[in-house]
């Protein structure tokens, strides 16, 4: 299975539907991908011109597109920095995409999601704050362990964990760290099936169970609390 979104299309002398008008990014090279760290920027100056929607920063990423869309929608979360309203809209859409690629199936989104506005002083701050993040992942991220990832069937497995975390996210719980531990994992998941590096993929696999432990032990004592508040005040 690829986790790429789209093949590449064939040759136009037309311009691309999802670049034309004010659109500041500069198609990459495909025979010399873009660093993260510059796909992230490029898409941050986009920001400088005008609200840009899923629909277009998909088509922006263009081969790369829905996995590098779910490392970017994860980095809002990967600091403690509240975010109110966005993990779930944000979580819903790295959920579906994730669904789709343990399913095996080519990533997609509705309509209506591709046309969400991305906001964009969120996201300029968000990525000042977590540029560094994106630098470490950028050295240190490389094809390693190719056994983790040499069948399809194992990247589905590697895509239902993206699924749990997803899950995770969506949660609208006013805890301390509820949204970095599955962010996190998210991004060493996307990262790793991004750029085929199984140590990255291991890693987010045991954030994932981190981030799934952290909220069963909220539940067991959010559960615990609860009983002993009735007991006290209605037995």
């Amino acid at each position: 299975m690829a986790t790429n979104a789209e093949p590449d299309p064939p040759p136009s002398s037309e311009p691309d539907e999802v670049t034309v008008g004010h659109s500041v990014i500069v198609p990459p090279d495909r025979r010399h991908p873009r660093k993260l760290s510059e796909e992230f920027a490029m898409i941050l100056r986009e920001f400088e011109v005008e609200t840009v929607t899923l629909r277009e920063v998909i088509g922006l990423l263009h081969g790369r597109g829905y996995v590098l869309l779910v490392m970017f929608l994860a980095l809002p979360f990967c600091t403690p920095v509240p975010l109110p309203g966005l993990s779930t809209p944000l979580g819903l859409i790295i959920g579906l995409i994730g669904g789709r690629l343990a399913l095996g199936a080519k990533p997609w989104l509705p309509a209506r999601l591709l046309e969400t506005r991305l906001p964009p002083a969120t996201f300029r701050k968000v990525f000042v704050i977590t540029q560094k993040i994106v630098l470490w992942f950028e050295k240190f991220l490389r094809p390693r362990l190719p056994a983790v990832t040499a069948q399809p069937w194992l990247e589905q497995i590697h895509a239902l964990s993206i699924v749990v975390c997803a899950l995770l996210l969506l949660l609208p719980l006013p805890i301390p760290f509820s949204n970095v531990f599955p962010a996190w994992a998210i991004l060493l998941l996307a990262g790793g099936l991004l750029e085929r590096d199984g140590v990255f993929i291991i890693a987010g696999h045991i954030a994932t169970a981190v981030a799934a432990g952290y909220f069963i032990v909220i539940g067991i004592f959010g559960v615990g609390a609860f009983d002993a508040l009735w007991k006290r005040f209605f037995e």
